[in-house]
């Protein structure tokens, strides 16, 4: 048996609300685990969480924990008796696994919740890094910048762990409603649904899909983005709308500046309709302050003017560079810069206009008679469940 303690991120510092944060975080983590088809017990006390689970599920219990937003850290630990003598040894103990894994230079760290205990946090730091230095000839303590740190946390039973790994934090999806992500096949938008959901938001997925413009290929490329972001949201359901016909309409008769300007036009009404009837309560784009022509100030006036829900842009202050690193980090880089074009770059205009004018832009859009086009794609949409 082994046993995993999870340190809750941002529940910590809610009030009243806080059992239904960790009502909520306690639910995600049973799914993720039920879904890695992990046997595992969940038992939460004030201010942890502990997963008990077989060693041979270790491996799917610790790619749980990896992809499970809500928490600071976690890492496998010890339990032993709560006595200054066995906690000392168990201290030890973990010295001899860190060297054997190649550390050279420890501290120790000690938390003690149950004032009762005997001894100090300070006194348990000296005796336990007294008595691994003695007993393990090589192990050095250093108290900045160590190879590894052994934690003691006296609680109602005392843990002793070594490798803690880090969280993701956030808040526990679900507890913060549910929005819609436009979900295109770049870099963007994946990045935009997991920080979405790093504030506790379910994310539900649209994508424009262009047949025969855009290749089969292509969506797949955008369900395998949706099951990565997917894996982190506790699934996506992603709507694929086919949306050749409003882009032909709108290549055929809008002025050709204009183009990508009312084809986001065009997008954020089909997605706010498509909001509505799964009860999404905003939507979320990928976009970044004048990262390209139609996300200027001005364009990005024009995109929204249409529709009244909130439209959420979580990427909007940060560089492309900052953009990649979280796509790296959370797996969708390489499947986002695969070479498969998505409806918005084929039919991007050589001269863009950069700032556009809200009212000319609808009267454009308005006289391309575009609901009906809207209206018969969204009837046809294909839902694809992403877990």
């Amino acid at each position: 048996m082994s046993i995993w303690l999870l340190k809750p991120a941002e529940l910590t510092l809610k009030g009243e609300n806080r059992k239904s944060f960790e009502k909520t975080l306690k639910q995600n983590l049973a799914r993720m685990l039920s879904g890695a088809g992990v046997n595992a017990k969940i038992i939460p006390t004030d201010g942890r969480l502990y997963v008990h689970g077989a060693d041979n599920e270790a491996e799917a219990v610790e790619n749980v924990l990896s992809h499970l937003i809500g928490i600071s850290g976690w890492a496998k630990t010890t339990v032993c008796d709560k006595t200054v003598e066995a906690v000392i040894r168990a201290c030890v103990e973990e010295g001899k696994k860190i060297f054997a894994a190649g550390a050279r230079t420890f501290k120790i760290d000690a938390r003690r919740t149950d004032k009762s205990f005997p001894a100090g946090s300070y006194e348990l730091c000296c005796m336990g890094g007294d008595a691994v230095t003695a007993g393990i000839d090589g192990l050095k303590v250093k108290i900045h910048n160590p190879d590894d740190v052994i934690r003691i946390e006296i609680r109602e039973k005392a843990y002793i762990y070594s490798g803690a790994k880090k969280g993701l934090g956030g808040l526990p999806v679900g507890s913060a409603g549910r929005g819609l992500l436009l979900l295109s096949g770049g870099i963007d938008s994946p990045v935009a649904g997991f920080l979405m959901a790093s504030r506790g938001m379910g994310i539900d997925a649209v994508h424009f899909h262009a047949y025969p413009y855009t290749s089969q290929e292509a969506k797949q490329k955008v369900i395998r983005l949706a099951e990565i972001t997917g894996s982190y949201c506790m699934g996506i359901r992603l709507y694929v709308i086919n949306f050749t016909p409003v882009q032909m309409r709108i290549k055929e008769k809008a002025p050709p500046p204009w183009t990508t300007v009312i084809l986001r036009m065009a997008m954020m009404e089909a997605a706010e309709k498509a909001a509505a009837k799964i009860k999404s309560k905003c939507l979320i784009t990928g976009e970044s302050l004048s990262q390209v022509a139609s996300q200027t100030i001005e364009n990005l006036t024009c995109t929204q003017s249409r529709i009244k829900l909130p439209v959420l842009r979580p990427l909007i202050g940060l560089s492309k560079e900052k953009i990649i690193r979280e796509a790296e980090r959370i797996g969708t880089y390489k499947i986002s810069i695969e070479p498969y074009e998505d409806c918005c770059t084929l039919f991007t205009p050589v001269h863009p206009v950069l700032h556009g004018d809200p009212k000319e832009a609808n009267l454009i859009y308005e006289s391309l008679e575009l609901d009906a086009l809207i209206d018969e794609a969204l009837a046809k949409y294909e839902m694809v469940k992403c877990r």
